[in-house]
């Protein structure tokens, strides 16, 4: 089993990632809820923000890497 993150816009699914050995192949596709962070609400302003994402883009590389997968928790 592949799971492949993807978005789905005006009708189609657009996949993150292309499945590398899948020529073809049966997929489910599960529509997740997505909700907007209200970072005001949190007490988080424009520069706090812009701040913490420059901070986390100098870990977005190692974090995105397989070899990470094993950190995940379910």
């Amino acid at each position: 089993m592949l799971t492949i993150e993807g978005t789905y816009k005006n009708g189609q699914i657009v996949l993150m990632e292309t499945p590398k050995q899948v020529s073809e192949a049966k997929v489910l596709v599960t529509f997740l809820e997505t909700k907007e962070i209200s970072l005001s609400e949190r007490g988080i302003g424009k520069a706090q923000a812009a701040e913490l994402k420059g901070k986390l883009n100098t870990i977005t590389e190692d974090w995105n890497r397989t070899e990470m997968d094993i950190y995940d928790v379910d």
